[in-house]
């Protein structure tokens, strides 16, 4: 690399690790013009800067190239895929099983913006008119499914599809998803049968007052924090709902890389 780095740059170990992941096509291929890892950095940058796409600077490759190359990855499911294995890493590293058979789920609201707007919806709770982003996390707190929708959508109707997505990512492996208040339902933990899971509410007690903290619950509250650190899922930046969940994964990713650095040495 002939430029100088920038904090979120890849290191060494970590990019030797991801890099299978991100060869949709022969490192060498002839109708490639960057390298795949000045690409990569470039595409961190933006994840954690939250800045546009054209305002990257003069040193990565130009703009359009890195944002058709991050689609590309995107729809490929590479962070996905990237973010199971190291997820079953960071389990096993616990001495936890590779699987989860307990998950937690909750939602955000995010900021509607310009290129967002034409599929946001209004946030009556939040009073906010944006996007919501669904989470499943494993009791580690690892990234299991996400699932976007138009704020004005109940959290209930979403379970379904979460826990099925959960399934999938699991073999089928979950048994018990802990949900808050808003879950609340017979049909809702009828749904969640469909996919094999029991749904448990964790309700706040009447008798508490301010701030609470609440068993499992709080574990995907600090996930959100946790990619909350990147400036890019502050707000729903996102033209298409698929590029937000890319996001969210790559995201994901980097985290868990944090933590098992020690290991790819």
């Amino acid at each position: 690399m002939t430029r100088r780095g920038y904090p979120s740059d890849v290191d060494d170990d970590t990019y030797l690790f991801l890099l299978p992941y991100l060869l949709l096509s022969p490192k060498d291929a002839r109708q490639r013009k960057y390298p795949i890892r000045d690409i990569f950095n470039a595409l961190l940058w933006v994840a954690r800067t939250g800045a546009q796409w054209a305002y990257l600077p003069n040193d990565f490759p130009p703009a359009e190239t890195v944002r058709q190359q991050a689609h590309r990855w995107f729809e490929a499911g590479c962070f996905e895929n990237a973010a199971h294995d190291l997820r079953l890493l960071s389990r096993v590293e616990r001495s936890r099983n590779g699987e989860p058979t307990a998950i937690i789920i909750d939602s955000r609201t995010l900021q509607s913006t310009p290129e967002s707007g034409h599929r946001a919806g209004y946030d009556g709770a939040k009073k906010r008119q944006g996007t919501k982003v669904h989470l499943a996390v494993d009791t580690l707190g690892h990234l299991l499914a996400v699932l976007t929708t138009p704020a004005n959508e109940q959290d209930r109707a979403q379970v379904k599809d979460l826990c099925l997505e959960v399934q999938e990512a699991t073999g089928v492996n979950v048994e018990v998803a802990f949900v808050d208040q808003g879950y609340t339902g017979q049909q809702t933990a009828l749904e969640a049968t469909v996919a094999g899971v029991e749904l448990v509410v964790i309700k706040r007690s009447d008798a508490a007052k301010g701030f609470i903290l609440l068993p499992r619950r709080w574990v995907v509250e600090r996930s959100f924090a946790w990619l909350s650190r990147f400036r890019r899922l502050g707000r729903d930046l996102e033209r298409l709902p698929s590029t937000l969940v890319g996001f969210h994964f790559l995201a994901a990713c980097v985290l868990l890389c944090n933590n098992l650095k020690p290991l790819f040495a």
